[in-house]
């Protein structure tokens, strides 16, 4: 009996200990979901890795693709974004209940601006840096809900999404 009382004790221990890290050291999580820019409404796919309890590295994928009026002329326009990002998980400086998760970050990716040949717009392909802020709402063990808002790379505005822990 009393080997059964320590090991329920232990388990809610070990249960809280784990819910104050969003992404436990050695986790991983996919999102997913849709931005909002002036420029097209971008599509992503991400990848986030727990290195910390508090720190998260990331990767991202992403595609966008919007119409443009240049000089009477109607020009298709397609960007595709590959960035890796690093972030910082509040939850346990501030003790925010395990379903929920807030972090602040930076990120570096490289885009590529596919614009028609005959378009004499400025639109180039290079490495953007960028910082951003979210949270994520956990309904389930397993899966949640993200917001972000972003800056400083061709990707700025922000992002809703789904989240999905491995």
């Amino acid at each position: 009996m009393k080997k059964q009382i320590l090991t329920i004790i232990l388990g809610f221990a070990t249960i809280a200990i784990f819910a104050q890290s969003p992404l436990p050291k050695g986790k991983s999580q996919i999102n997913a979901g849709v931005g909002f820019s002036s420029w097209g409404i971008p599509v992503y796919l991400g990848f986030d890795y727990g290195v910390h309890p508090d720190i998260s590295l990331g990767a991202e994928l992403s595609y966008r693709g919007y119409n443009d009026n240049w000089h009477d002329h109607d020009y298709r326009h397609s960007v595709i974004g590959i960035l890796g990002n690093a972030n910082y998980h509040f939850n346990s400086v501030l003790d925010i209940p395990s379903n929920w998760d807030f972090y602040a970050g930076l990120n570096i990716g490289f885009y590529s601006w596919n614009s028609p040949n005959d378009y004499e717009g400025t639109h180039t392909s290079g490495l953007g840096l960028g910082a951003q802020i979210g949270g994520r709402y956990f309904f389930s063990n397993r899966a949640g809900i993200n917001l972000e808002f972003g800056g400083g790379n061709a990707f700025s505005g922000g992002k809703i999404g789904l989240t999905f822990k491995l």
